[in-house]
């Protein structure tokens, strides 16, 4: 599968289905670069009138495993892929169209060649930053994704 922004938003549709419904969408995708959107509305809003934090961290998490997926992909390497932790600072209130971006798609190569010589898994961390339409920013998540060569 090529990783278009079309074809990551139908394996949300199939996939992930809460993050589809919730208004997660894949904007655009290359080599080191994920950026995805969902706008703040009654459906995934909290209490206090803003995007509820798991909303947030749906976006985000999308954005750092569609370019581990893309890595593996292109690897060609039967490789198993997991979230192992993460972390978020939330700034200020997401209301409006939140962007998440994670530009560090160059960490995962490195990462995928240790596991496919050795064997051993491998983990990595992959920043997502969230903003505003203002451009303000209102979320940073971190995730720590954890990458084996599957039968080892």
């Amino acid at each position: 599968m090529k990783f278009t922004p079309g074809k990551l938003n139908a394996f949300l549709m199939f996939k992930l289905p809460s993050a589809f419904v919730s208004g997660v969408r894949v904007k655009h995708i290359e080599a080191n670069t994920c950026v995805a959107t969902v706008k703040h509305r009654w459906f995934n809003q909290n209490p206090f009138n803003s995007m509820y934090f798991a909303v947030q961290a749906m976006a985000a998490e999308l954005t750092t495993g569609a370019l581990v997926m893309m890595k593996i992909k292109e690897s060609g390497k039967n490789i198993s892929m997991l979230v192992a932790n993460n972390k978020g600072t939330f700034t200020k209130k997401a209301t409006g169209r939140i962007t998440f971006t994670c530009s560090e798609g160059h960490l995962i190569s490195e990462a995928i060649q240790k596991t496919i010589a050795t064997g051993e898994g491998q983990t990595f961390w992959m920043k997502s930053i969230g903003t505003d339409e203002k451009g303000d920013q209102v979320s940073i998540i971190d995730f720590e994704w954890t990458i084996r060569v599957k039968g080892n």
